[in-house]
């Protein structure tokens, strides 16, 4: 009898540790902004990778106005231009905020059948969803795809209950006041260039200001230490912290030039980096 408790006992020590811990992890909300060109759309890829390694449902948005994260998660070319961004779609954004009056919207619309219906499965097991741009428009303005666009963000920030890791813009102006802390982490990539530095700063400044507390910045591209010193001491004396160093790897140009993602291959140095910062968020958040 005594046995039998015992082992009774250490199974549910073991399920509520296991509850515990995807309680905790299940709804990981990061966010990756960067100027163009720094490489931050592989960083937003290899993380919500990382995610989906560690048994983690995940979404990835991409809300760049060059939207390139399917192949970055391992669509093909051809497969990623076919995606129509949710801005562009118009039947969409009609059936969502008409009103049946010339502009006036109905803003009162939910979202949630989008993430089903609208996602597109990858390679590497992220669902995908490509947001297109939010454009800022006048003061007062509430234009039908703005309003579908943030409606969506803030579903996918604040009630979807699984990872999410948003590929953003240079700026966070478009994730708005009301859901920026609910955002677990921002990652603002830069490389030792110091206009991309300044670029981060500038981002960095912006989050605290939409209320973000936890911001990250990651270099990339890293080719030896002097760039590292540079990156390091950039971030010492703006107050910033950093999450790591990602190498420059030439198996990642050459990897982009065959149209292949290199986040399929772990043995890249580049790689296996950022899957080491995903693990950080995820210990952080644990």
């Amino acid at each position: 009898m005594l046995r039998r408790v015992s082992v009774f006992l250490d199974v549910m020590g073991n399920l509520l540790f296991w509850a515990q811990f995807f309680s905790v992890v299940v709804a990981m909300k990061i966010a990756v902004a960067g100027k163009g060109g720094v490489g931050k759309t592989l960083i937003a890829g290899g993380i919500a990778r990382g995610f989906v390694d560690r048994g983690l449902k995940t979404i990835g948005m991409d809300a760049d106005s060059s939207p390139n994260l399917g192949l970055t998660l391992g669509l093909s070319a051809e497969e990623t231009r076919k995606i129509v961004p949710i801005s562009d779609n118009q039947p969409l954004v009609e059936t969502k905020t008409s009103t049946g009056y010339s502009g006036v919207y109905n803003l009162n619309f939910s979202v949630d059948d989008i993430v089903k219906q609208y996602s597109v499965p990858t390679p590497l097991g992220v669902n995908l969803i490509v947001m297109g741009t939010v454009r800022t428009m006048g003061a007062g303005c509430m234009c039908a795809p703005t309003a579908v666009i943030r409606a969506l963000l803030r579903h996918l920030v604040v009630e979807v209950n699984e990872a999410v890791v948003m590929d953003l813009e240079a700026g966070v102006e478009h994730i708005g006041r009301g859901t920026a802390r609910q955002v677990d982490d921002l990652l603002i990539v830069a490389d030792s260039n110091l206009k991309s530095l300044e670029i981060a700063k500038h981002i960095h400044d912006l989050a605290s200001v939409a209320g973000m507390e936890s911001l990250r910045l990651i270099g990339n591209r890293v080719m030896n230490d002097a760039q590292r010193e540079a990156i390091q001491t950039f971030a010492d004396q703006n107050g910033i912290c950093v999450a790591g160093y990602v190498p420059w790897d030439q198996k990642v140009i050459e990897s982009d030039m065959l149209g292949v993602t290199p986040l399929k291959n772990k043995d890249i140095e580049a790689v296996k980096t950022i899957d080491g910062i995903c693990e950080l968020l995820l210990t952080k958040k644990g």
